[in-house]
């Protein structure tokens, strides 16, 4: 009772984070966390891979999908119709066509450089009549009948072939697809893996402690007050695993997205480079594993320890 206004000191009957069930013996501190972190990494690099499929699969509809080139033969001759040399009323057409954002024709010197790794010299120099070229960007919005551009362009420049990405662009946006899918089915499979490791060392840890869970679940101790133990545990040491897998593989994310970043080109002019526009998402995406490692780790222990709580006489 209370004295000369005085109140008595409360007594703690178990201290602060006193260990009832003896978890911390009965999960092994170091295996679990280590497993789980082994895991993360994996899930990490398959993560990226499926981002960097992702990204390639846009660059590719966006850069390769949105052109096309025209080759015009003889540019300088006369056009067949109307004033003007053949490569001019081409470039003349495209800029007017509709679903066409720009057309430029690339400079002899361009064609030089395109054509010099491959003929060992320049086309002036082997006496080669090189056609004009010129490459045309597509607008996102707009349709475009490349047969009909075809029919008006051979109009003033007989000859004239008009290249789309289109044939090759379908079957590499169905690779990146595929490169896709695959990268989820094993983010899947390894976060089923994961589940299973952990739901092994929560059995363990419950046959470590049988008989001492058995007297407590007899006393009165509920399922719910039991489960949410291991729970915790579990969520604990899978967080430590998947906090140390991520930051594990975060070198060699960086890594690998600075040796794509040249094929996915996803910086604009002026902002991020290459590689920072693709390492950016991609480190962005990883801190989501440890907490998707502790959710996992909590919901498997709970699963498991209510399910052995049930076989129990």
């Amino acid at each position: 009772m209370a004295r000369d206004g005085v109140r008595p000191r409360e007594v703690r009957l178990r201290p602060a984070g006193f260990d009832e069930l003896g978890l911390k013996r009965a999960f092994a501190p170091r295996l679990l966390p280590l497993l789980v972190a082994a895991m993360a990494f994996l899930a990490a690099l398959t993560l990226v891979g499926m981002l960097a499929a992702a990204g390639l699969a846009r660059h590719w509809r966006e850069g390769a999908g949105a052109s096309l080139t025209v080759q015009v033969p003889m540019p300088d001759a006369p056009a067949a119709t109307g004033a003007g040399s053949r490569a001019e009323a081409v470039l003349t057409l495209l800029r007017a066509a509709p679903g066409i954002a720009a057309a430029r024709r690339l400079s002899g010197a361009e064609l030089d450089a395109l054509l010099r790794p491959w003929l060992g010299a320049t086309p002036g120099a082997l006496g080669l009549a090189v056609p004009a070229v010129i490459t045309v960007q597509r607008a996102a919005a707009a349709p475009l009948d490349e047969a009909a551009l075809t029919a008006r362009l051979a109009a003033p420049a007989p000859g004239t072939l008009v290249e789309a990405a289109a044939p090759w662009l379908a079957r590499l946006a169905a690779l990146a697809r595929s490169l896709e899918a695959l990268a989820a089915l094993a983010l899947v499979i390894v976060g089923a893996i994961a589940a299973l490791v952990i739901a092994i060392a929560t059995r363990a840890g419950l046959a470590a402690r049988r008989e001492a869970l058995e007297i407590v679940h007899g006393l009165g101790a509920s399922d719910g007050y039991i489960a949410a133990r291991f729970a915790a545990r579990a969520l604990f040491l899978a967080a430590i695993g998947g906090v140390s897998g991520t930051l594990a593989a975060l070198p060699v994310v960086v890594l690998l997205t600075r040796l794509a970043a040249p094929f996915t080109a996803l910086a604009a002019p002026g902002r991020l480079s290459p590689a920072d526009a693709v390492a950016l998402p991609a480190t962005l995406w990883l801190a989501v594993l440890p907490p998707a490692a502790a959710a996992i780790g909590w919901l498997t222990a709970e699963i498991t320890v209510r399910r052995w709580l049930r076989r129990l006489p």
